[in-house]
């Protein structure tokens, strides 16, 4: 028996790489593989290499995690990738996904690509949200894969792990990778007429990076927290939440008594960018909120 990991699923092809080997094989399924068990990239198989073409997959091992979108298995580190323009920043978009793949226990790396286009005024844009979030504890990135800023730093944050890169379609995502990994990636362009990026990546697929893989993955356009938990549970993947204990375990920080998260909002210690897509996330609304100095409602 030997053990791979499957750094490609598209369709009905399967491609696994074999370490021992250092070769790529066509996965072919067997048995209960075939019938009962759905195969991701990168799951750890085991099974017979039949030739030099062919890996029998017999069985494939325990996931530690398995993500939805993108869909891989066994996820050490998801790059969420953004930019102050083309397209648009979304931070709801952003603060889902960081809600989403810490509840699933992924650890997050927050990237803002495509700085070398940023002017005056939008680099003070781009250092506001960076602040925001190294405030709430995230490891913050900026980069550009035409000016090379960020690139190792980033380089050194992934060696020795299975990434991927998530986010929407356009903000760059392959265009990075091919600057990691020297791989010809095909990279498409915003459009003028709805600043949101063309879908150039196609199926999942890890590239061996430093010790580890790096995953290219589809861009999308929204996700749901709500999709993978309960409501009750959006407020312990905000980390900025944790800081404050408030008089019920409970508390949903909207408007109970004893609320320390909403007096931290009114204090300005926790931004209300944050507590606004927390409270979109959980679909509710508080008065309170206009209230507050330089916030809103809406």
């Amino acid at each position: 028996m030997s053990e791979g990991i499957v750094v490609e699923r598209a369709g009905q092809k399967i491609t696994v790489f074999v370490p021992e080997e250092g070769k790529h094989y066509r996965g072919v399924p067997l048995g209960k593989v075939r019938k009962r068990d759905k195969i991701f990239a990168g799951d750890v198989v085991e099974g017979r290499i039949v030739d030099n073409e062919t890996f029998a997959i017999e069985g494939i091992k325990d996931r530690k995690n398995l993500l939805i979108r993108p869909p891989i298995a066994n996820v050490d580190k998801v790059v969420i990738v953004s930019t102050i323009k083309n397209p648009p920043f979304q931070n709801y978009l952003l603060d889902n996904l960081l809600v989403v793949y810490d509840y699933l226990g992924v650890n997050p790396v927050v990237v803002f690509n495509k700085v070398d286009l940023l002017n005056e005024e939008e680099i003070k844009e781009l250092d506001k949200w960076v602040d925001i979030y190294r405030s709430a504890g995230y490891r913050v990135i900026p980069t550009s894969s035409e000016s090379g800023e960020g690139i190792e730093e980033l380089r050194e944050e992934l060696k020795g792990v299975v990434s991927i890169f998530a986010g929407a379609s356009g903000v760059g995502k392959s265009s990075l990778v091919r600057e990691l990994t020297g791989e010809d990636l095909k990279v498409g362009e915003v459009s003028s007429k709805t600043e949101r990026g063309k879908h150039t990546t196609r199926e999942v697929r890890l590239i061996p990076f430093e010790g580890g893989f790096i995953g290219d993955a589809p861009g999308f356009s929204r996700v749901e927290a709500l999709n993978f938990m309960d409501r009750e549970e959006v407020r312990l993947h905000f980390p900025e939440f944790l800081r404050y204990e408030c008089k019920f375990s409970d508390c949903l920080h909207l408007e109970e008594e004893g609320c320390e998260v909403r007096e931290a909002v009114i204090r300005g210690e926790i931004p209300c960018e944050r507590y606004k897509s927390y409270l979109k996330i959980i679909k509710a609304f508080v008065p309170w909120l206009s209230e507050v100095r330089n916030c809103s409602g809406d």
